[in-house]
């Protein structure tokens, strides 16, 4: 599956996700509500870290739940972009140029 598909199963979700909201609550998610849910997601999937190196007791379903964590945060990452109007694929092309240039010039030659 590639970038593109990803962004429009993410989408799909967002969008059920929007009418789950509607008919529970009588509106949907704002941005401010997507980026606290992706805290959220990050500090559960801290947690999976943490059980995966040890220092949380394991559980046997861990690597499932280490799998659910990031693509939660991933799902979280594509619908944010989506929101802001934000170019991922080209935002993640141009940092990723950039971090290497950076990088390599801090390199020993």
């Amino acid at each position: 599956m590639d970038l593109d598909e990803l962004r429009r199963r993410a989408l799909r979700i967002h969008d059920l996700y929007d009418e789950l909201n509607l008919q529970e609550s009588g509106r949907v998610w704002t941005r401010e509500e997507f980026v606290l849910g992706f805290m959220g997601d990050v500090g559960d999937l801290a947690k999976q870290v943490l059980v995966q190196e040890g220092a949380r007791s394991v559980r046997p379903d861990s690597q499932a739940a280490l799998e659910h964590e990031l693509a939660d945060c991933l799902w979280s990452v594509l619908i944010l972009a989506h929101r802001y109007g934000i170019d991922l694929e080209s935002a993640f092309v141009r940092t990723m140029g950039e971090l290497e240039k950076t990088i390599s010039a801090r390199l020993d030659p």
